[in-house]
């Protein structure tokens, strides 16, 4: 009888066991096809997606993998009927429509991508991505630049930690010769994205935009037309002038941007309250504004005078680098002034 009974606990542990084996962790599944995707070899992630969901059918994280993997195969026939019902499932998530929104530029269908974006935008009010996303649609496909700034300043406005619309924001200011905007966006970017292609992009739209607007100080069109967080930044860079006369570069600016930040917190400060403003107020107490500046306009200045500075200030670069490294910068809700 007791060797039955420990026959039966045998059989019952390895009936666990081989259920165990034949049910793998998503999570493990999911990378595993992440790995394979990551080196191309789409024929791999397509085997354990079709075998994981046989473990997990109508999962929509598989299902949505599945439709990724065969956008990066080309097939995009084929990802569109995978992707299309998940965008009805209620569990369908952000990255969802995003992956929706690739493979319908990929097929040249504005028309229905538009509908997709504003279905996943009901959903998801808030979602800076796909606010980021849309409007570079809006712009590049229906040409439509009001209604694409519209969403990327939408996309600040509720989502004011996510970078992308930041991003396009500074670039279009910046292409509008709206260099306050411009400048106060495209900093704010390469401070939530500061290891990117984009974050050494903007740097440079940074350097370009603090010529023009002191060069525009200059002409009657410097007179402040915008609104009052606009008029006060421009006013208190303005004041600034006389700096500029010795020209724009990473020295030059950090004695323009100290007195602007002096000035700033002597009074617009109070009105509006704003984290990057904040966080260059804590650099300069620190002693760290030099080399904040330094990695701001440094590098994509004058390559030759960085280094220089870099190689007799190592001890401020070292220390400013380990703090930004460390600090996660996040913009609060409610700091929107447009």
């Amino acid at each position: 009888m007791r060797a039955n009974k420990s026959l039966r606990l045998i059989s019952v542990l390895l009936l666990m066991h081989t259920c165990l084996w034949a049910q793998p962790d998503l999570n493990s599944l999911r990378e595993t096809v992440r790995t394979f995707q990551r080196q191309g070899d789409y024929d791999n992630a397509l085997l354990v997606l079709n075998k994981a969901l046989q473990s997990y059918p109508d999962n929509v994280d598989l299902e949505k993998d599945l439709a990724y993997t065969q956008y990066l195969q080309q097939d995009y026939k084929t990802a569109l009927q995978t992707i299309q019902p998940l965008l009805d499932k209620p569990d369908a998530d952000v990255q969802t429509f995003q992956v929706a929104g690739n493979i319908y530029k990929a097929t040249g269908d504005a028309k229905e991508c538009v509908k997709m974006y504003k279905k996943g935008l009901m959903k998801f009010p808030k979602s800076g991505a796909l606010h980021a996303e849309f409007g570079e649609l809006l712009l590049y496909t229906q040409k439509d630049r009001a209604a694409a700034i519209a969403e990327w300043e939408q996309g600040i406005r509720t989502d004011p930690s996510f970078p992308g619309n930041y991003y396009h924001a500074a670039r279009f200011y910046h292409a509008n010769q709206s260099w306050v905007w411009a400048l106060f966006y495209g900093e704010t970017f390469i401070n939530l994205e500061s290891l990117s292609t984009r974050t050494a992009e903007i740097k440079s739209l940074l350097a370009d935009a603090y010529k023009k607007f002191f060069l525009e100080q200059h002409t009657p069109s410097a007179t402040p037309k915008g609104n009052s967080f606009e008029n006060a930044f421009a006013t208190a860079l303005a004041n600034q002038a006389d700096l500029a006369g010795m020209g724009i570069n990473a020295e030059n600016l950090t004695m323009i941007r100290t007195r602007f930040l002096l000035e700033w917190y002597n009074g617009p400060a109070k009105t509006y309250p704003n984290k990057l403003f904040d966080v260059q107020q804590g650099l300069l107490r620190e002693g760290l504004f030099d080399a904040y500046n330094q990695w701001v306009f440094g590098a994509t200045g004058n390559i030759v005078a960085f280094q220089t500075w870099v190689n007799t200030h190592g001890e401020d670069y070292a220390n400013f680098t380990k703090y930004h490294r460390n600090r996660i910068f996040k913009v609060p809700e409610g700091q929107y002034y447009h």
